[in-house]
């Protein structure tokens, strides 16, 4: 991959990096890491109250992280067909990293980075339309801080969020519909930690009468399939 378009770059952001307050740079070496913890919350909180939802809401939900680590696997083998060294130790006139600059075979391009925070960034968005207003600036400042500490080009990052962005949409979209039939499933089951990793579901919306929903000869409608009224 030739990088000499963005070594300018690179090296403009990397000399900004070292004229900043040292605690805007241990934030940054913070955040280039710490980022990753706080989109696994946000899974957990997006899987949480995807539980009272319906079963397709409910495993958008679950692929999510499951998406996000495909677009670590796709960008990891990326990788080896570039072999692309950091800049770090390549761009010997720039400002020395922030962090320490990974080995030789730990190659640059592209981000792993950048591209599980684009493929959280948009997998949570799809399970929760209106958290992309954290998720989506949480991705693009995770991506420049791998610029800003000095371990990657700026098109290493650039193009591991389209990447990671890309692969987690289509693999959320390939595996929706087996997902919500299997966790349509496992809401009928009685084995309580099935249930409780499927939930309970939508609540029932109870007719006319007042008697609510009965679910037919069945019996009591546990797991009606009515439609949340908020955003997810």
């Amino acid at each position: 991959m030739d990088s000499s378009l963005t070594r300018g770059l690179y090296r403009d952001i990397t000399d900004f990096a070292h004229d900043t307050p040292s605690w805007v740079q241990h934030l940054a070496e913070l955040w280039t890491e710490a980022g990753l913890l706080l989109f696994g919350v946000l899974f957990l909180v997006a899987w949480w109250r995807a539980r009272v939802a319906d079963a397709r809401a409910l495993a958008v939900a679950v692929l999510a992280p499951l998406a996000t680590a495909f677009g670590y696997v796709v960008s990891e083998s990326l990788k080896s067909l570039f072999d692309e060294e950091r800049p770090c130790r390549t761009v010997t006139d720039a400002a020395r990293s922030l962090v320490e600059c990974p080995p030789t075979g730990d190659w640059s391009f592209p981000s792993n980075h950048a591209s599980i925070a684009g493929a959280a960034a948009i997998a949570l968005v799809l399970a929760w339309r209106r958290i992309w207003l954290l998720t989506v600036p949480m991705a693009l400042l995770m991506a420049f801080s791998r610029v800003f500490v000095g371990v990657h080009y700026p098109h290493d990052v650039m193009v591991g969020l389209v990447l990671g962005s890309v692969v987690a949409v289509a693999f959320v979209v390939a595996l929706t519909r087996p997902a919500t039939a299997l966790l349509t499933s496992m809401r009928s089951s009685r084995t309580g930690v099935v249930v409780w990793f499927a939930g309970p579901g939508p609540v029932a919306t109870p007719d006319h009468t007042g008697h609510g929903d009965h679910g037919g000869a069945g019996g009591p409608g546990r797991h009606a399939r009515t439609t949340p009224t908020r955003d997810r």
